[in-house]
């Protein structure tokens, strides 16, 4: 294994980790020596690659909306409706928020909740692009087949996201009772029928 491969790996490893803390500790209460005392190395060591909290902060949000982004691209490549579509981003955001519920509390509790920590070099959506780029995508697609509405992005992105985050937060508050997978069909639906033409 090449030295830049094993330490592309091992800066992989420590966004995991930190991820894993972050969302289950919360982020004011996770110190650097907690990671890499997770992790068995140095504090030294690790600040060879990330120079503070905050900054591991960002790149955890950005590699969580890569990750996040990714999965939508192959929705967007895919010949398929824009109502099939809301239905498979669904289903992955669901997924993900019951097989690694790290990555979506991480966004809905450190990365809203601590907007400070992202102020700087964080503006606007720049450190979630990989998700947001993809969404567009997703609406300018189904606009262009007329079978989404024509509308500004911000509020068809919102009503996306407000039936997804409420429905994950919802879930980690255990106050839906039955598993989130048991309500995809209603809020594909629901968000369909919201921004159809």
């Amino acid at each position: 294994m090449k030295i830049a491969e094993k330490k592309a790996r091992k800066r992989e490893s420590i966004i995991l980790t930190a991820l894993q803390l972050f969302s289950t500790k919360g982020f004011h209460k996770t110190t650097i020596p907690d990671i890499a005392d997770k992790l068995h190395m140095s504090v030294g060591n690790l600040y060879n690659y990330f120079s503070s909290k905050d900054m591991l902060a960002k790149e955890i949000i950005k590699f969580t909306s890569e990750v996040l982004g990714n999965e939508i691209k192959t929705v967007n490549m895919m010949d398929i409706s824009s109502e099939e579509k809301i239905r498979k981003i669904v289903e992955i955001y669901f997924g993900m928020a019951s097989e690694k519920p790290e990555m979506i509390e991480y966004f809905l509790r450190v990365y809203l909740s601590h907007r400070e920590v992202f102020a700087d070099g964080c503006e606007g959506m720049t450190c979630v692009s990989g998700f947001i780029t993809e969404i567009m995508i997703f609406f300018d697609d189904g606009v262009s087949k007329e079978e989404l509405r024509d509308q500004d992005f911000f509020s068809a992105f919102g009503l996306f996201m407000g039936y997804l985050g409420g429905m994950v937060f919802l879930k980690g508050e255990e106050i839906l009772p039955r598993e989130l997978d048991e309500y995809v069909d209603d809020i594909s639906r629901n968000i369909y029928y919201a921004l159809k033409a």
